[in-house]
């Protein structure tokens, strides 16, 4: 399994895009992309699963 799936498996079900993720991390798209080639710490990867939560719901709001 790749480094960080769920968190990828996540924002596609959810219909998030990467880049909105990185968005609100505050950081660019291609440099989140490249945080995700190594996994995240349980903090970081709560943290982004909050995020798309957060984007998800907004969206159907």
């Amino acid at each position: 399994m790749t480094a960080n799936a769920e968190i990828k498996a996540q924002a596609k079900a959810k219909g998030v895009f990467l880049w909105q993720i990185a968005d609100a991390l505050e950081m660019t798209d291609s440099y989140f992309s490249k945080k995700l080639r190594k996994e995240f710490s349980e903090a970081e990867r709560t943290r982004v699963l909050d995020i798309i939560n957060s984007i998800a719901a907004r969206r159907t709001e």
